[in-house]
């Protein structure tokens, strides 16, 4: 998926959606409290169109956030929230069906729709779970990674249990800045034992399908702030998407995205939903947006006109390096390029 498919210019991203799917930490909140511009630009989004919330933060229940985003200024039942242990539990039940016993590894949320599910919950090996299932909350300890470990000592291919993991985030954002991920807790295990967990939500499609279903979307936008989980998992449910500057990703990760994690739009924040997007015009090898003009030549990254907005530049940037089928770190690029204005928690 490109930069700027089966857009015409001067349409919003909104144009066409009929469901805006919205990623939670670094779209809509960093911690507790709401990013600039982020509520009143998703409030006026769901005058036309249906919005619903796509979260791989496994710690809180559907209810919880749906709370959570409430207290903010959003209108939002727990049926809009879509979780990856929702996702998890989907998965699963093809596997090890309820009311089997489940090895928990996370907080109410995965606790939560493992009951709600119909599984027996355990937070010991020693209660021969089924299945262990993993997800992020901020009291997990290393007691909680040691019961996973001691419950998947055995291969799977040799008789051992399944291991679902709700998300592999690396990293999440909070309000004092990033901190570690489930990707990271995950890791710890995977290096204890040697084994890979099968992952239920984003960049899998699972997640999606959930939406897609629940919705009865034909043509929803995704918006996220990751390319290798929120913009890959759409490009993979083949659904556009939007990556907005206010959470993890920066620019540099912007014009390295490869092929395959490439978003249809980029944002400097949710307001820009709303704003008409330029098309990329492409002549002699020169890509221009609005007024920002960028060619690769050879080894270079060339800044022929930097226009009135870092956003236009970054577009034209990214527009051209995609295109050009080099990978970025074989290139010259001008630190002009990765400039940073945007807001970031």
């Amino acid at each position: 998926m490109g930069l700027f498919s089966k857009k015409q210019a001067q349409r919003t991203p909104l144009d066409g959606a009929d469901a805006v799917l919205a990623d939670l930490d670094g779209v809509v909140y960093a911690g507790p409290g709401a990013l600039p511009h982020a509520v009143e630009s998703l409030n006026r989004a769901a005058e036309s169109v249906r919005l619903g919330y796509i979260t791989n933060n496994a710690s809180r229940t559907d209810a919880s956030v749906a709370a959570h985003l409430s207290s903010l200024g959003l209108d939002v039942a727990p049926a809009d929230v879509i979780t990856s242990p929702q996702a998890a539990m989907r998965l699963l039940a093809g596997i090890v069906p309820p009311p089997a016993t489940l090895l928990i590894v996370g907080g109410d949320g995965l606790v939560d729709e493992a009951e709600k599910a119909g599984y027996t919950v355990t937070r010991s090996a020693d209660d021969s779970p089924a299945a262990v299932v993993q997800g992020f909350a901020p009291e997990v300890a290393w007691t909680d990674l040691a019961e996973a470990a001691f419950a998947l000592k055995v291969p799977e291919d040799e008789g051992g249990i399944p291991w679902i993991a709700t998300n592999t985030d690396w990293t999440i954002p909070r309000e004092r800045g990033v901190a570690p991920g489930n990707g990271t807790l995950v890791s710890a295990v995977h290096t204890a034992i040697g084994r890979l967990a099968t992952v239920a939500g984003k960049p899998e499609v699972p997640i999606f399908e959930e939406a897609l279903s629940r919705f009865g979307a034909q043509n929803p936008l995704f918006i996220g702030d990751r390319l290798d989980t929120d913009i890959l998992g759409a490009v993979r449910a083949g659904i556009d998407s939007a990556l907005v500057l206010t959470g993890i990703d920066r620019p540099k990760h912007v014009l390295a995205a490869p092929e395959g994690s490439r978003p249809t739009y980029i944002l400097r924040d949710l307001r820009d939903l709303h704003e008409p997007y330029p098309t990329a015009s492409v002549k002699d090898g020169i890509h221009s947006v609005n007024g920002a003009s960028v060619r690769v030549s050879g080894p270079d990254v060339e800044i022929l006109a930097e226009g009135d907005e870092q956003i236009d530049l970054l577009r034209a940037g990214a527009s051209a390096i995609w295109a050009s089928g080099t990978p970025v770190f074989v290139l010259r690029v001008p630190e002009r390029l990765y400039d940073d204005p945007f807001h970031r928690p």
